[in-house]
């Protein structure tokens, strides 16, 4: 009885085994190599969006990177004493390849460390520097 018992329980493992095989389990999060899915990059931009949205101008560099957090990209530049830093986080996919770029990105314009315009329009008025 016990050797019966056994070998229907050797059967049920074994089916339970083969019947698993070739099965994928997906959840969001990190991949086993530590890559965002395309789940959390969606988060994340609707994230970054919703924030942006609600900065009002004059909040300080300071606040936003305690607030959002490390940026995608960042630059400085000092044109007539003025400092200038653009924190680039991202917004919106353009290419699913796994890599974030600029375009991706948008931008937030500090002068002297407060914040004085977002998007394209805020970069495109840091006068040009020799």
């Amino acid at each position: 009885m016990k050797t019966m018992k056994a070998l229907a329980t050797g059967a049920v493992l074994l089916t339970s085994v083969m019947t698993l095989q070739g099965c994928l389990i997906v959840a969001d999060g990190y991949s086993d190599d530590g890559e965002y899915s395309a789940s959390d990059y969606r988060k994340l931009e609707e994230k970054n969006r919703r924030m942006i949205a609600a900065l009002d101008n004059q909040v300080t560099l300071d606040y936003v990177r305690n607030t959002m957090g490390t940026p995608e990209f960042a630059d400085r530049v000092t044109v007539d004493g003025e400092r200038y830093d653009v924190l680039y986080y991202r917004t919106q996919r353009v290419e699913s390849d796994g890599n974030t770029t600029r375009d991706e990105c948008t931008p937030l314009v500090f002068e002297n460390g407060k914040l004085v315009g977002t998007g394209q329009l805020a970069l495109k008025r840091i006068p040009q520097h020799d």
